[in-house]
């Protein structure tokens, strides 16, 4: 796996970058940073949760239908794809130019879920499928996040290093490097 060795590398590469996956924990900031960047690159930006894993009413998209979906994306030369799901990596991976991974502490996730909840409960929020009004968090949810990284961090590592080991990955591990890297490309936010 080819972690960039500092945020300036990181940058240089995002100037460059026509295909990019953002992948980390609910409530890390993907999808704004997703949003910021397809607004200042200039590229279309895809919601995994909204454009791939839910129908309507938090109805889960069959498997195969969003291989399907996840295929046409990847197939077209500009996206930002904001979603982690190490399980399509396959087809992901080796269409990407880049990879940012928001690795953020697991307080500031789940701070972050709690602050969109507040903001959205008993709405729709534009990352999610129609008809997915937002909830509380559960304790499962609430479990996912607390685990995340000792739980799904190998397994992310293990799927770059089999179907991209040679797509760089720029690791941010708070919101303030995500705002520098924006800076260092000379991208707005």
């Amino acid at each position: 796996m080819m972690f960039t060795k500092s945020l300036e590398d990181g940058a240089a590469q995002l100037r460059q970058a026509r295909r990019i996956m953002v992948i980390g924990c609910s409530g890390g900031g993907k999808s704004t940073l997703s949003r910021k960047l397809a607004a200042a690159l200039d590229l279309p930006n895809h919601s995994m949760d909204r454009e791939v894993f839910w129908l309507s009413a938090w109805v889960q998209r069959p498997r195969a239908e969003q291989r399907d979906i996840i295929s046409d994306i990847v197939g077209r030369e500009r996206w930002i794809l904001d979603g982690t799901n190490p399980s399509s990596f396959d087809i992901r991976l080796p269409r990407t130019d880049l990879v940012i991974w928001a690795r953020l502490p697991r307080w500031r996730c789940l701070l972050g879920v709690y602050r969109r909840a507040a903001k959205f409960v008993g709405k729709h929020r534009p990352e999610m499928a129609d008809g997915c009004v937002e909830k509380w968090p559960d304790r499962e949810f609430l479990s996912y996040i607390w685990h995340f990284e000792r739980r799904f961090s190998p397994r992310i590592i293990q799927e770059i290093e089999r179907h991209g080991p040679n797509v760089p990955v720029v690791t941010l591990k708070s919101h303030g490097e995500m705002a520098h890297l924006l800076d260092l490309a000379g991208l707005p936010h």
